[in-house]
Order: C-alpha cells, then sequence, then structure tokens
C-alpha cells in the first residue's frame, strides 16, 4: 500500500488519537498541524508485521511446509536469517 498523508489540526488529533493510530496501523502518515503550520507527524517505524495465517497464506500451492510442534522455531529461523538494519549507514 502507498502512504497516504492525513492534515490534521491539533485539536482533532487530540480528540480522536485512536482513530489517527488507526490510520497510522494501515499505513497512513499524520501531520498535525495548528493554524495550518506543521507541529508533527505521525508515522508508522517500519512495516507492519504479517500474522501468521497471512504468512500461511502466501505460501505456494506445491508447498510442504507442516504446522508441528517445531512450526514456531522454524518461523523463528526464516525470521532470523534475514536480519537487515532498521537504518543503514549512510555510507552505504
Amino acid at each position: 500500500m502507498d502512504k497516504y498523508v492525513i492534515h490534521v489540526s491539533a485539536s482533532k488529533a487530540a480528540s480522536d488519537f485512536t482513530s489517527l493510530l488507526d490510520h497510522v496501523l494501515a499505513g497512513a502518515e499524520v501531520v498535525i498541524e495548528d493554524n495550518a503550520q506543521p507541529l508533527a507527524v505521525i508515522q508508522s517505524v517500519g512495516p507492519r508485521p504479517r500474522t501468521i495465517a497471512e504468512c500461511i497464506a502466501l505460501l505456494p500451492e506445491d508447498s510442504t511446509a507442516t504446522i508441528d510442534s517445531d512450526f514456531a522455531k522454524d518461523v523463528e529461523a526464516a525470521v532470523d536469517s534475514h536480519v537487515e538494519p532498521l537504518r543503514p549507514p549512510a555510507w552505504d
């Protein structure tokens, strides 16, 4: 999903913060303004993690994956094998 931007007044942000967080979780960037001047930006720190159900749904039809007693260990090993820095150094 492409990021979209929502502009709200500071008073609206204060009165409905939960709704703003729902938008952020859905991929929005929220700009809080006072008299049309930006005060703050709220955005996700990164992509939302997938649920196990979403991961399973992404498996190819011919997958031999099974959910057994070692499934959690297998998922953890797969996640650990793809560790990348959150913010790579500027010289990269």
